[in-house]
């Protein structure tokens, strides 16, 4: 087949390949438009989920008469006239190419009126080909009308998914771009019913609510910052983050608008991982939203033909700026996750007062139980050793209280079961897992550590010997300077077998022993990979950490409840261990009030 030059139709059909992948697509494209334009207001109207009708109606500035065909013809703008405008886009679009490539997949018309002209005009488009503009009535502004959407490209048409599912992804996209734009008011109806309704305002706080919910509104955290990259130039930044527990199972519930543009960057998505990291469980995602401002010509938006991939050129700058932003919200507030106790019906007790759903053991215990704090718990333990449940080990308060975070008092209480730490603070009281705390506290003492030197090892005279499996022993050779960090000296011996030659005195002091932890490790570098140095070596400490920590129903002396309760209030992060599991959960004074019937 001869070398030869596309139809213009056809070009602009490659083109809409990218730039319209399904409806919702059309919706960016033409709410950016309006936005442009300077519109206060926009209304989205669809059908069909889109596939049979979208009307994007705006109050913006309009589109003259006489310009209305180079606003559906390739490559025509008013947002950029050279190649510098290129490296400093403050609009939402730039490329010139949308309005064409829907044209050219669908039947479009565009009716607009310019402010102070006396009438509109109209265009319409089918399939790429033009009819000529004519006059039409209508209010200032512009209304674009999208029908039949790769009605003359069949095979596009057919990828599409139910009208519900692409409905759903057009919600998606207009809330992200009304997070970014609070200043302006959406609306959006879908077959006749309303959808989303954001009246404008000028607190993106309320925005930001009335997208994500109301409901989340006590568990959202401010972030902010105010500083200068690298050559000075200014970058600010405003957000709101979930606490731990409002992390979501799916990667949507991050959020992010650069210079009012609703964007998906890697640099800023892991950012806030990192500062979310041990706070949340790996498989979730932290809920947040954060907007970015910047010199326009320090990010790249001309990236891809969608606009929502950027690229920074000083993105290790930016990437400290979010970071360092979430992480200090994060340490400034309280995230000991609340226990919400459900009221039960109050059962009268003789002796003068009531017990939720109690027995007549249970009023026995209450009606004689000792005076004080204290003395409550400890006549519940020995009521509930005399009837033969399980043990409680009581230990007696310190003399001294010592300080929790956010400066709440807390004293001890006793340890249940073997594995829980009860103590009560200024708010109520704290339930403490005592393996959870002593797993972040032996992550946060590795950590410090190897990030001075690797850590210290020690020589076998023996070479211990593991099995494992052979893609494990593969991994070894690959996995070279992790090892070495972490003091791990290993040698294939076989394709089944690994030899210890060298291993941390960190686990052997905490009786963790060669065959307990290297085929885990193994198996973890060969699943994971370690191409990411810096994950790889927190997951392995992670690992190292949950070994050593002391296990749940190990029995505790008082010596080291005291030891275990005071390095939580010096460790960083102490409310959650690594793997993002709360360490504490609190049963607020009032929560137990209302169940005794006292509230």
């Amino acid at each position: 087949m001869p070398i030869r030059l596309l139809p213009r139709q056809l070009v602009d059909q490659i083109a809409a390949g990218e730039v319209v992948e399904r409806p919702a697509s059309v919706v960016k494209e033409l709410v950016e438009n309006a936005i442009d334009a300077g519109a206060t207001r926009i209304e989205v109207a669809v059908d069909g989920g889109g596939v049979d009708r979208i009307a994007v109606a705006d109050d913006g500035g309009g589109i003259p008469p006489a310009e209305l065909p180079l606003a559906v013809a390739s490559h025509a703008t008013s947002k950029i006239a050279s190649a510098d405008d290129l490296a400093a886009i403050g609009t939402m679009g730039f490329r010139g190419e949308a309005l064409a490539s829907i044209a050219s997949v669908s039947r479009l018309s565009i009716t607009s009126r310019v402010r102070g002209a006396d009438a509109g005009a109209r265009i319409d488009v089918d399939g790429g080909t033009a009819a000529e503009v004519r006059p039409a009535g209508c209010p200032p502004g512009t209304v674009v009308e999208v029908r039949q959407l790769f009605h003359n490209v069949p095979a596009r048409r057919k990828f599409l998914r139910t009208a519900s599912t692409e409905l759903g992804r057009i919600e998606e996209v207009l809330e992200s771009i009304a997070l970014c734009r609070p200043d302006v008011a959406f609306r959006l109806t879908a077959d006749g019913k309303p959808r989303i309704d954001l009246p404008s305002t000028d607190e993106p706080r309320r925005r930001v609510l009335a997208v994500l919910g109301e409901s989340i509104a006590d568990g959202l955290l401010e972030v902010t910052a105010d500083t200068v990259l690298e050559g000075g130039a200014p970058i600010t930044l405003w957000g709101l983050v979930g606490r731990p527990a409002l992390a979501r199972g799916s990667g949507r519930a991050l959020r992010f608008a650069l210079n009012g543009r609703a964007v998906l960057d890697r640099t800023l998505s892991h950012a806030v991982k990192e500062a979310f990291r041990g706070l949340v469980d790996p498989g979730r995602t932290p809920l947040a939203f954060v907007a970015v401002e910047m010199d326009p010509s320090l990010v790249d938006v001309n990236v891809h033909p969608a606009k929502t991939e950027v690229r920074f050129r000083q993105p290790n700058f930016v990437h400290q700026v979010v970071m360092r932003a979430v992480r200090d919200a994060l340490r400034a507030a309280d995230l000991v996750p609340a226990f919400a106790m459900t009221p039960h019906v109050h059962v009268a007790v003789p002796g003068g007062f009531a017990l939720p759903g109690a027995g007549a053991r249970s009023a026995a215990v209450a009606s004689h139980a000792p005076t004080g704090d204290f003395a409550a718990f400890a006549g519940l333990a020995a009521e509930q050793a005399l009837h033969g449940a399980p043990p409680v080990v009581l230990v007696a308060p310190a003399a001294a209280e010592p300080v929790l975070h956010a400066n709440r008092t807390a004293r001890r209480v006793m340890q249940v079961h073997g594995s829980y730490l009860v103590v009560e603070d200024s708010e109520g009281l704290l339930v403490v897992d005592q393996h959870a705390l002593h797993e972040r506290a032996m992550f946060e003492e590795l950590k410090t550590r190897i990030a001075a030197a690797p850590l210290e090892t020690q020589r076998m005279l023996v070479p211990a010997t593991v099995e494992t499996d052979p893609r494990a022993v593969e991994a070894i050779a690959d996995a070279g300077p992790l090892l070495e960090r972490l003091g791990i000296e290993l040698g294939a011996v076989g394709p089944r077998a690994v030899a210890v030659h060298s291993y941390p005195t960190f686990l052997l002091g905490r009786g963790v022993e060669p065959a307990q932890f290297v085929p885990g490790l193994l198996a973890r570098i060969a699943e994971e990979g370690h191409a990411d140095f810096e994950a790889a070596l927190h997951s392995v400490l992670d690992m190292m950490a949950c070994k050593a920590a002391v296990k749940a129903g190990d029995r505790l002396t008082s010596t080291e409840i005291d030891a275990l309760l005071d390095l939580r209030e010096r460790i960083e992060r102490g409310t959650a261990c690594p793997h993002g599991r709360p360490t504490a959960l609190r049963i607020t004074t009032r929560d137990l009030e209302r169940n005794f019937g006292r509230a």
